[in-house]
């Protein structure tokens, strides 16, 4: 890491001061953000780090229950992790419900180890700069299992086809004081705001390329971030009511964003600004 490393944050930062107007700002930004992701692409992404952290919560026993995480199912059969999250979200028969891996985690740590949903919510993301929560380590472990994995999300049972298209109305309800919609930023090829690109979220390629990378390192606020909090901050962008973390809603979007990424493989935890 050195000196390369640290130059190319003081690239990717110094481009993010100019004005937003220039494109000059726009591509120094660009190269910093490319720059810092080669630089750390060969095992030297933080999110190693919290990736460790979540593979030691699975395995300890914690709860009420003083039980661990290692019967929990995702979607694989009990235990088993590899290549779960490629294939979520995804219908669970003992929930009755379609499941992302944050909803499925919640559920595991309640039933199996007896924790309060509550208060495992109120602390399911933490702020910027803070070590990673125990949800977000834990996101970050299974995640980091299907890296190279096909995405399929399911769409086998009424249940995951009526969660696509319910996540399809919202990603094209429009709404707010702006009068936006997720499709407003992600439905078109070639966009950009300020420093970042806006991938076409309803094309296979983009698709799969920025679904396969999330969750994510956000070097900005030196934390591991998952999809509930990037959906949260795409609809705290659009100034839309709050996203309820793990409401039907978000994952219901998300089974929508998978199921247009099916057929990518996953890169997970990626590396963002």
């Amino acid at each position: 890491m050195n000196k390369q490393i640290l130059s190319a944050l003081a690239l990717l930062m110094g481009g993010a001061l100019l004005s937003s107007g220039s494109v000059l700002a726009a591509e120094s930004a660009a190269d910093g953000i490319a720059q810092y992701r080669e630089m750390l692409s060969d095992g030297g992404n933080p999110a190693d780090l919290i990736v460790d952290t979540g593979k030691e919560l699975w395995a300890e026993k914690r709860g009420p229950k003083n039980a661990s995480l290692e019967k929990c199912d995702l979607g694989m059969g009990p235990g088993v992790v590899k290549g779960a999250y490629a294939h979520m979200p995804r219908y669970f028969k003992d929930a009755d419900k379609v499941m992302d891996l944050e909803s499925r985690l919640l559920y595991c740590m309640v039933n199996l180890q007896g924790m309060d949903a509550a208060g495992v919510i109120k602390k399911a993301i933490s702020k910027s700069g803070e070590y990673s929560s125990d949800m977000e380590s834990l996101v970050g472990y299974v995640v980091a299992q299907s890296k190279g994995v096909k995405i399929a999300v399911p769409q086998t049972n009424q249940h995951e086809r009526d969660a696509f298209a319910r996540g399809k109305e919202i990603f094209f309800f429009r709404g707010g004081p702006y009068d936006f919609a997720c499709a407003s930023c992600h439905s078109v090829t070639g966009q950009r705001i300020r420093l970042q690109d806006l991938p076409n979220l309803t094309k296979a390629g983009p698709a799969q390329e920025a679904y396969s990378s999330w969750p994510a390192y956000r070097v900005s606020q030196g934390a591991l971030r998952t999809m509930q909090w990037r959906l949260q901050d795409c609809f705290r962008q659009q100034r839309m009511p709050v996203l309820k973390y793990g409401s039907q809603a978000s994952i219901d979007l998300t089974v929508f964003l998978g199921v247009n990424a099916s057929g990518g493989h996953m890169a997970a935890p990626g590396l963002k600004r």
